[in-house]
């Protein structure tokens, strides 16, 4: 293929040339997906309809669960039309809005979880100003700045990836993922991605070492509390926080800090399904496992 050509198209990554086995891809990734977005939304429509769930904590995890829906729905669903039709193909356009809600969404899930970290900081910490300063406005506030900073932070990344015609058009991930859409580039412009990258690492570590910190002086304060059931309590509250956290870091951190190869294995294929769907779809079990006051309003939504 000729340098610095216009592509129209991108070939994703094949899961198999096996009729039997993309349609086995087709109907796990179904069932994943299918799973993702039921779990996520009883969770919203959990928050949304009982009021007891009307605080800030819970805002912030229906926020989440609204967040991993668009991310798998991103990805997982022209994954599946591939496969169910046999193509390989997504178009240019389609790639660069798949890359800017791919970043959104990511973005939007780490943010968040820093947030609700600062929420339980705040709640256990300073329980006699939690209202005044976690209240309706100020949350709402916080999701409105959120959500603008990601838009601009996804903007700036996508203009980032595509600024650098492309050499190719074969993409080694079952998706336009930065990394490998990087290596097609023709020009030295990648490198502005590449800055932008750099500045996001900076950006996240920071994140997670004031979600650290934040913790620490949670479990100090906790430690202060004299009753057993005061500890359980506020535990309680956390774990699940400090769970999703937790698998999130690991599977991206797992997902992006091995060495790169030009041909990717179907083990690099399945860590980055693991990143990709693993989360978004254990946040609603923990959530619903860890919370007293979620399983009650499930239970109720679904009649139980």
């Amino acid at each position: 293929m000729s340098n610095k050509t216009e592509k129209t198209v991108f070939l994703p990554l094949q899961f198999s040339d096996l009729r039997e086995f993309q349609i086995l891809h087709f109907v796990t990734f179904l069932l994943l997906y299918l799973g993702i977005v039921s779990g996520n939304l009883l969770i919203i429509a959990a928050v949304v309809f009982d009021h007891h769930l009307h605080r800030p904590m819970y805002f912030f995890l229906m926020n989440l669960a609204i967040q991993d829906v668009g991310f798998v729905s991103v990805l997982i669903p022209k994954s599946m039309a591939n496969s169910l039709m046999n193509t390989r193909h997504i178009s240019y356009a389609g790639c660069v809005t798949q890359v800017f809600l791919f970043v959104y969404f990511l973005g939007s899930d780490f943010l968040l979880l820093t947030v609700m970290a600062y929420d339980r900081y705040v709640a256990i910490c300073s329980p006699l100003q939690y209202e005044m300063i976690m209240s309706r406005e100020v949350c709402m506030q916080i999701i409105a700045i959120l959500w603008l900073a990601v838009f601009l932070y996804s903007v700036l990344h996508t203009g980032g990836t595509f600024a650098s015609p492309f050499c190719s058009n074969i993409v080694n991930q079952f998706f336009c993922e930065i990394p490998q859409l990087l290596k097609l580039a023709c020009s030295d412009l990648y490198l502005i991605e590449i800055g932008i990258v750099m500045f996001s690492i900076f950006v996240c570590l920071a994140c997670f070492i004031f979600i650290v910190v934040t913790y620490v002086h949670i479990f100090k304060a906790v430690r202060r509390i004299r009753s057993v059931q005061g500890r359980k309590k506020a535990f309680s509250t956390c774990l699940p926080h400090l769970t999703v956290v937790s698998i999130f870091v690991s599977t991206v951190c797992f997902a992006y800090l091995r060495p790169s190869s030009d041909n990717p294995s179907h083990l690099d294929v399945a860590i980055t399904i693991v990143y990709c769907v693993v989360p978004p779809l254990l946040n609603p079990v923990i959530y619903s496992m860890r919370n007293k006051e979620i399983k009650s309003a499930m239970r109720k939504l679904l009649g139980f």
